[in-house]
């Protein structure tokens, strides 16, 4: 059955409905990539978001178009890939934590050095590396080359758990971690 590309227009919602609405979509980089496993939502009116303070240097893209890629190096070493939603301005996205890997694996293998396939993606520097994201993908918008990014297939919504954001030290309460239900390829059990 074939699933609809995502566009701009599907990032005009808020954070938490979009990463919950991401579970099962399918993105691709450069044709490599799989099926959204996990994301958590980020906010500029929560503590822990990257743009609680307004627009800096680092975060404009966040406050840019929705359906654009928010591109930011984590600890200094892994590049983390988060899609802006919302209206331009606002300052929100939804950061991908794990994919099921499908296409490309060989290429995932290769950009990680390891053979396991439940821990190429599982954990948002795992996507970064396997996909190949670096700076010159910020601000891309995501329904365009190289991305390619596909709605997950009707009927997933009731497979969608959720519960607290992982590796953070604000607004640890909200309850905006999303994940498919019983998937092993999770940065981490809900």
């Amino acid at each position: 059955m074939h699933r609809h590309a995502l566009t701009a227009r599907d990032f005009a919602a808020d954070a938490p409905q979009v990463a919950r609405t991401l579970i099962g979509a399918t993105l691709l980089v450069d044709g490599v990539g799989g099926i959204i496993v996990e994301t958590e939502a980020y906010d500029r009116a929560d503590a822990a978001s990257h743009t609680h303070r307004g627009p800096t240097p680092r975060n404009a893209a966040m406050f840019g178009p929705p359906g654009h890629a928010y591109v930011y190096r984590s600890y200094g070493i892994h590049w983390c890939l988060n899609l802006v939603c919302r209206e331009a301005g606002h300052g929100a996205g939804v950061l991908i934590r794990a994919l099921q890997p499908t296409h490309g694996l060989d290429t995932m293998r290769r950009r990680r050095g390891l053979q396991d396939e439940r821990l190429l993606c599982a954990g948002p520097g795992r996507v970064g590396q396997a996909l190949g994201i670096t700076l010159a993908h910020y601000g891309l918008a995501v329904d365009a080359p190289p991305f390619e990014l596909r709605a997950a297939p009707h009927g997933l919504a009731d497979q969608v758990v959720c519960g607290p954001r992982i590796g953070i030290s604000r607004a640890l309460e909200l309850p905006w971690r999303f994940g498919l239900a019983g998937s092993r390829y999770l940065s981490r059990r809900f």
